[in-house]
Formats: structure tokens, sequence, C-alpha cells
């Protein structure tokens, strides 16, 4: 940025800037650093505020437009870590076991191959870092959007003699509350990284395709709460992640189908600027509690548009095929377990309640990852296999333009009739009809059957 040697001791905006808020933070201008922790979601110790200091000194040093979201990385892996305990040898001998006992279950009730790569089991801490490159990916429409819309309204709300050293920093201004959208993220995920017993667990595709794992410590904390033996449940939740790997793996397409449906949804998100400019207007340094509930409860996200709504929709439908089949086809697996049907209840409870951390990423993003059509999706995927079998359903994942609709969820008779040639036959069966009445109509005699040298049909 090139020097304003017209500005008051020939120093540029950004310089100005920078030193107000390193003035700011360290208390001599009023911000207590332990009130802007909390804003960031951060534990107020020593530690974190001495962390968030230093990172928010890396935003406004840093070049470029974009967001650091290994500020969020880092955030995600220490608290994730804060109450992890590591894999023992004997767990992971016994879950190895249960995810080939898995793959072979599920050779037997899907058309899909078993997966290449063995299936990884994972801390808390390794799980954040796995899985947040995407979760960076889907926040980042919203973080830009949210921090771009600060930036405008903080300079246009900003004192006469402080908005051109505001608007000159508006590059600075955005890395800040992107870098503190980022720690928000990260206590997210981190929290989430307690919660989630695997890779798939929250629906979406969270790694490369074909990648399966568990979350051991989770798995066990999950069977806990159970009245069932927890090798069962074990060999459950394996089926289940291994399921889920294999049909991402065999249908290449759905995860960038999934992700682009997803960010596309995100960057629609508009931003209440009226809410902003009443949070500028009554902001007080010494209290950032208005703002940082703002974010985080999505007071900041205006309600969804019509076109959002519908696009809504869509995701919808596919994230509930998606879990629908995975359902169904782990039903099938592990109809050798006794208590199957009480594991899989507990699931659903699980999924229809979701979890804080799952609500607050709902809140921050804008997005609620949870089908809510999965028993419907589930039922449909049953008849499905009931009328034409295992290969003819997996069938239906080979393209986007063959799976089921949101009708088929409604009635899935239509799908079935069109899958086993019913619907067919009964067009034949009405062409022949229009043809012979269009030759009584001309006055021509239809011919009879074996008439036109054809063998008599029935």
């Amino acid at each position: 940025m090139a020097d304003h040697d017209d500005e008051p001791g020939g120093r540029n905006p950004e310089e100005e800037f920078r030193e107000m808020l390193r003035d700011l933070l360290s208390g001599a201008g009023g911000i207590d650093p332990s009130q802007l922790a909390g804003a960031a979601g951060l534990p107020n110790d020593p530690a974190s505020l001495a962390a968030l200091f230093g990172q928010l000194q890396q935003a406004m040093n840093r070049g470029g437009d974009g967001i650091d979201w290994s500020l969020a990385l880092r955030q995600g892996e220490e608290r994730a870590a804060s109450a992890q305990s590591q894999i023992s040898q004997e767990d992971r001998n016994r879950l190895d076991q249960a995810l080939q006992v898995a793959s072979l279950w599920l050779d037997e009730v899907v058309d899909f191959s078993a997966l290449p790569e063995t299936p990884e089991l994972l801390t808390r801490r390794a799980w954040v870092a796995a899985t947040m490159p995407v979760w960076s990916q889907l926040a980042e429409p919203v973080a830009l959007s949210i921090s771009d819309s600060l930036t405008r309204v903080m300079s246009e709300q900003a004192p006469e003699e402080l908005r051109t050293m505001i608007q000159g920093a508006s590059r600075m201004m955005r890395g800040i509350g992107g870098a503190l959208f980022a720690m928000q993220l990260g206590q997210v995920v981190g929290q989430l990284a307690t919660e989630v017993v695997s890779g798939g667990d929250i629906g979406i595709p969270l790694q490369n395709d074909g990648r399966a794992a568990l979350v051991p410590q989770n798995v066990a904390e999950f069977g806990d709460g159970l009245d069932i033996p927890g090798d069962q449940v074990e060999l459950y939740l394996a089926v289940r992640e291994i399921a889920h790997a294999r049909l991402f793996r065999h249908a290449r397409w759905l995860r960038l189908h999934l992700i682009t449906a997803i960010t596309a949804f995100a960057r629609g998100i508009d931003i209440d600027t009226d809410r902003l400019e009443q949070l500028a207007e009554g902001f007080d340094p010494s209290n950032t509690d208005a703002l940082r509930d703002a974010v985080v409860n999505g007071a900041l996200i205006r309600p969804k548009s019509e076109a959002q709504q519908a696009a809504l929709g869509r995701l919808e439908t596919m994230l509930a095929l998606v879990e629908g089949w995975v359902d169904a086809v782990t039903a099938d697996a592990t109809g050798r377990l006794p208590r199957s049907d009480a594991v899989a209840e507990s699931i659903r409870r699980r999924r229809a309640s979701g979890g804080p951390a799952e609500s607050a990423f709902a809140t921050l993003v804008g997005l609620e990852l949870r089908p809510r059509r999965l028993r419907d999706a589930a039922a449909m995927w049953r008849a499905v296999t009931d009328a034409v079998g295992v290969e003819a359903r997996d069938a239906l994942w080979a393209h986007p333009d063959i799976l089921p609709t949101a009708d088929d969820l409604d009635d899935p008779s239509g799908l079935i009739a069109r899958l086993t040639g019913a619907e067919s036959a009964e067009s034949a069966t009405g062409d022949e009809f229009d043809q012979a009445l269009e030759q009584l109509l001309r006055g021509e005699t239809p011919a009879a059957p074996g008439e036109d040298g054809e063998e008599p049909r029935g």
C-alpha cells in the first residue's frame, strides 16, 4: 500500500488504525481484552487472551483480502484436545475387527465395491484437522459477507474525524472481522469433535471420497448411555460409516454436487445491514456481548428468500436421499445384531435433536444440516429394494438426473412403476389403442392379430 504523506504525522490510515487497535486491545482505549475474548467465543483465561491478541495482531499485519482459516484450525484443535483421550491398542484392535466385519456384511446388501483404503480411527483433534478444510469452505461465503458488511457499516457510522482513517484501513478491518469469525468457527468445530462418532456422522462428506473413520472416544461415550452391549453399538456404527463412505466413493459426482449446493446457498445469504447499523450506533467498546450474540445467534442473517427456500428444499431432499439410503442398507446389513433396531432408534433420536455445536453451526452459517424427510427417504429406498432389488436400486446413484425426487418421497409408486417397466407397458398398450382408433376414424379396419404377419400377442 502506498504511503500517504499528506496524512498527519506522515502516516497512512492503515498505520493509524493499527496503532489505535493496539491501544484498544492493550486496554488503554477502553476495550477489556477479556470482553473481546468473549466476543470471539473464547474462554476468559490468560492463555486464551494471549492467543486472541496474537492472532488479531497477525490479522492486522496480514496482507490480502481472504480469511486466514488457520485460526479456525488452531482454535478447533485446542478445543477438541482439551478433553481428549488417546486411542489404546485394545480399542484399536477391537474396532479394526468391527470395521472388517462391517465391510463383509455390506458386501451382501449393496452393489458398491469395498473401500480401497483401510478405515481410520481418529482422535478428536485429528477429526478437526481432517474436516476443517470443508468446514471453512462452507463458512467462507457467510464470513466474507459479514466482514464486508461490518466494515462498510462501521465506516459509515464512524465520526467524521475517524472516517477517512477507517476507510483507508478497510482491508485490515475486514481481516480482523474474518479472524473473529474464523475463531468462532474453530470453537464450533472443536465442540463438534466431542460429539460426532464418525467421519460421515454429520451427513455431508467431510473427508475425501472413499475415506471412512470412527472417533473411538465418542463411540464409547455414545454407547455408555444405552442399555445395549458395546460391541453391537460399535459394529452398527462401523456399518453406517462404511456404507456412507462407499456411497460417496461410488457416486463420484455426489460429493462435489452437495458441497457446491451448500456453498451456493451460503453465497445467497443476505446480511441485515439495518441490524448492523443499530449495533454500530450503540456499540460499547467495554461490552462486546451484543456484537457477539448477533453473530453467534444468526441475528445478522436475513430470513431466507423464496429462491433460497427452493434451493434449501432441493438440498434437504439430497441429504435425505443420502441418509435414507445409509439407514436402509445399514438395517439390512445388521440384521444379525439382536439389538440393531434399538441402536437405530437411538441414532434417529440423536439426529432429530442434534447437539449444541451443530445448532451453533446452523446459526453461524444459516444452514441446518439435518434432513427433515429422512424417514420418508428410508421408506422409499426400502420400497425400491423390495420391488427391483439391490443392483437396480444402487444404479440410481449413477447420475443426479435419475435420482428419486421430492415427489418420489411423497409417493414411491411412480418411481417403482418406472423401474419395473409397468409404466412402459401401460404406455405401449395406450399406443396400440391410439393407433387402432386412428385407423377406424380413417375408415380402415384394423388388422386382426396375426394378419400383419406377426404372431398373435398373448
